[in-house]
Parts: structure tokens; C-alpha cells; sequence
């Protein structure tokens, strides 16, 4: 039996039957009215309210065919009016769209992590090619979505806050012409995140608010909810970190904390991603108010959960940031070990960034120790794996170049809670949600 005749016979789709059914019965109760209206006057000189009631059927049916068949007509003409056609799925764009989003779900874990860096590395430009290629239709608005969803991942991966922004203004525009209010919802989203991260602080709060505006009812409004609580904690703490010293500063804080406990609340039912993210940002936050030892109860939280999830990426940066707690508490060595744990992980899936910043805390604990020579080496090996520019990785290559002096606060830290290392450094270890 060839394998045409072992498919199972197509079944008509329930909304098809529904539109046959009041399109048939419209016809039909006009035929019969006015046929019974015909026999029950020859017969009985009468029949008129039968054709009155026969009429009101007839009507009543064709009303509710016309209103619901309105949604497909509208969509008709929408696509006449761009110019399109009514057409399919692109089968290329489809399979590009569950190529991507496969590897999306790999990067940054145990299982094949290395293996989707180096497809994204190769398959990037395809994939914007793809997005600049495709026309925006209702047929192949979830494949350009999926595409844009992955491409973010890597986007944030890679510190790349200006074509995230571009990718994000990209959904927004597929979003306005497909009238697609999830995907309005979400790029506004996912442009905050990207104005967070060129340091335009004004406009991601903007953006978050557009987002929360458009309060969407679809299966992952509850998501966004939550993502949009963590993007708030964070934009508290960039304006901790732009704060001087005191009341403003410390109250920036507090609101980051009272947003990631918002989020925590928030996600919709058990998400192991999600929980990695809020407890790392909640470290993140003690370690801002000085307090290492809450902070590692979140980051031994973190790191477990992100080894429950297979989530290397997420267990490296609880690491990473365990060697900061550690540093905090005046214990340089066993602040080495967890970063050079840290710098392993991240060599395993090949997540530059955060190996970069592995080997610039362990290159600048070389400079505090006098060992220059070793530590040019880890920040040269830093500087090349950096996709963004770090000011601190400067300072410190100066110095172990002896071009250059120490910063004036010490990476040692200080019982003085008062000192902008810190603020600094955790900087530019947060964590990217998304």
C-alpha cells in the first residue's frame, strides 16, 4: 500500500462545517418557507405567516453567516489593499522558523550548546535575510516571530543592544501589519531591554509602559507580565548604579527587589528558566546592599535549578557571581576557583561574553596580587573574546602594561558600603532576561 493510501482521510475543520451549516440552513429555510407558504394557501387559503416565520429564518441564518464569515472577509481585503495574495505558510521561512527556533532552545544548555553558537554563528545572517525577504502576512507572522525570538537570544548573548533594537522594531512593524496585538505587546517588551543596554534608561521605561498598555490576553501575556517586572528590577538597579550614594540610590534598590519578588509571584506556574533569572537578579540586589551571604543562599538556589534545567549558561553566571561573594568576604582564593569554574562552563558553550568577564576578574585579582605578567595575559585573552567595550578591562590592561595607574577604589573590598567598586563591577555581570 503506497503511502498516499495509508494517509487518513482529511476531516473538515469544525469552523468549515459551522459555515456550511449556516449557509445551508439559510437557503434552505427560504426554499421550504416558501414552499409550505405555497401548499397551505392552495390548501387552506391561508399561509402567510408561514411565510413570514419562513422569512425570519431565512434572514436570522443569513445574518449570522455574513457576521461570521466577517473576520475572513476582512482579512481578504487587507491583503488586497497591501497588494498581496492570498496564500500559504513560505515553506522556506517555515523551516528556517523550527530550524531556529530548535537551536534557540539549545544555546546555553549541556545538550548541544556548543553546537547552536556555531549554528547561529553561521546561520545569522540567513536568518536577517530571511526577515528582510519575507512579506509581513496573517500566514507567516508566527514563523517571522519565531525567528525574531531566537535571534534575540543570541542578540542578548552577544551584549548586541543595537540590532536587538532593530530586530525589536522589525516585530513591531509585522505586529501593526498583521494586527497582531501579542506581538505589539512583546516588541515593545523586547525594545525596553534593548534601550536598557545602550543606557537610554528614559526610553526603555517608556517602552514598558507601552507594552503593559496593550495588555494582551494570549497564552503568553502571563510570561510577559513577568519579564516585564524583571525588566523594571533592572532598570532600578542601572539607575542605582547612576545614583550617588545614598537615600536615591538605596531606594533604587529596594524597588529592584520589590519587582523581582513581583516577578517571582507573577510567572505563570513552574518555569525553572525564569527562577534562575529572579534569583540571580535578587543575588544581584544583596550584593548591591553589601550582603553576600543572602546572596549566595539566592546563587546556591540559582545554581541548582539551572543544573535541574540543564542550563549551563545560567549555572555559570550563578558561579560567576559566587566568586564576587566571595571577593566581598575577603577570600580572593576560593574567589578564583568559582571564577575559573565559571570560566569553564562558559567554555563549554561557547558563551564569549561571559568567559570574558571570568577572565577579566581574574586577570584584575592578578593585578591587586603584583603578578602583572600574569595578569596581561587573562585580560589580553578577555579583551579578544569581548564583543562590547568594557572601561574597567581598559583601566586594568593599562596597568598591567604599566601604562596606566589602579583605579583610586581598590577591587579589595571595603567594610565601607559606601564605595562605587561594586556598583561597577556588578554591572557588568547582570544577567539578560528573555
Amino acid at each position: 500500500m503506497s503511502g498516499e493510501e495509508r494517509r487518513p482521510e482529511e476531516k473538515p475543520h469544525p469552523s468549515r462545517l459551522r459555515n456550511y451549516f449556516f449557509g445551508i440552513s439559510a437557503l434552505a429555510s427560504g426554499l421550504l418557507s416558501g414552499l409550505a407558504s405555497e401548499r397551505l394557501s392552495q390548501s387552506l387559503d391561508s399561509g402567510g405567516w408561514v411565510r413570514a416565520v419562513g422569512l425570519t429564518l431565512t434572514i436570522g441564518f443569513a445574518l449570522v453567516w455574513v457576521i461570521y464569515n466577517l473576520p475572513t472577509a476582512v482579512r481578504a481585503y487587507r491583503r488586497w489593499r497591501r497588494g498581496g495574495v492570498v496564500a500559504g505558510p513560505a515553506p522556506e521561512l517555515h523551516r528556517a522558523a523550527e530550524e531556529a527556533e530548535t537551536w534557540m532552545v539549545s544555546l546555553g544548555s549541556g545538550a548541544g550548546g556548543m553546537a547552536a553558537a556555531e549554528w547561529f554563528a553561521l546561520n545569522e545572517s540567513r536568518l536577517r535575510e530571511l526577515l528582510q525577504t519575507e512579506k509581513a502576512r496573517d500566514e507567516t507572522a508566527d514563523d517571522l516571530a519565531r525567528i525574531c525570538d531566537a535571534l534575540e537570544v543570541w542578540y542578548l548573548r552577544r551584549c548586541e543592544p543595537g540590532v536587538l533594537l532593530e530586530l525589536s522594531e522589525f516585530l513591531a512593524a509585522v505586529a501593526e501589519a498583521t494586527g497582531r496585538r501579542d506581538l505589539a505587546e512583546l516588541a515593545a517588551a523586547r525594545t525596553a531591554t534593548a534601550y536598557r543596554l545602550m543606557g537610554d534608561l528614559e526610553s526603555a521605561s517608556t517602552r514598558l509602559g507601552i507594552s503593559n498598555n496593550v495588555a494582551t490576553h494570549s497564552r503568553t501575556a502571563a510570561a510577559l507580565t513577568t519579564r516585564r517586572q524583571v525588566e523594571r528590577a533592572l532598570l532600578h538597579l542601572e539607575r542605582a548604579e547612576q545614583s550617588p550614594t545614598g537615600n536615591d540610590r538605596d531606594e533604587a534598590v529596594l524597588n529592584a527587589r520589590d519587582r523581582l519578588d513581583d516577578a517571582r509571584l507573577s510567572r505563570p506556574g513552574p518555569d525553572l528558566a525564569a527562577e534562575v533569572a529572579i534569583s540571580i537578579n535578587l543575588a544581584i540586589v544583596h550584593l548591591y546592599q553589601q550582603d553576600p551571604e543572602n546572596a549566595l543562599d539566592h546563587l546556591r538556589t540559582a545554581a541548582a535549578r539551572a543544573t535541574a534545567a540543564g542550563d549551563i549558561s545560567g549555572h555559570a553566571h550563578a558561579l560567576e557571581l559566587q566568586g564576587v561573594a566571595a571577593w566581598m568576604q575577603r577570600s580572593p582564593a576560593e574567589a578564583k576557583g568559582w571564577w575559573e569554574h565559571a570560566e569553564h562552563l562558559y567554555a563549554e558553550i561557547d558563551e564569549r561574553e561571559g568567559r570574558a568577564r571570568c577572565l577579566q576578574h581574574l586577570g584584575s585579582a592578578e593585578v591587586v596580587a603584583g603578578d602583572l605578567n600574569e595578569a596581561l595575559k587573562l585580560l589580553e585573552r578577555s579583551a579578544l573574546l569581548r564583543h562590547s567595550d568594557s572601561e574597567l578591562l581598559t583601566t586594568y590592561l593599562e596597568v598591567a602594561r604599566r601604562t596606566g595607574k589602579l583605579p583610586e577604589v581598590d577591587p579589595d573590598p571595603d567594610p565601607n558600603p559606601r564605595d562605587g567598586w561594586l556598583r561597577r563591577l556588578v554591572t557588568r555581570l547582570r544577567n539578560h532576561f528573555g
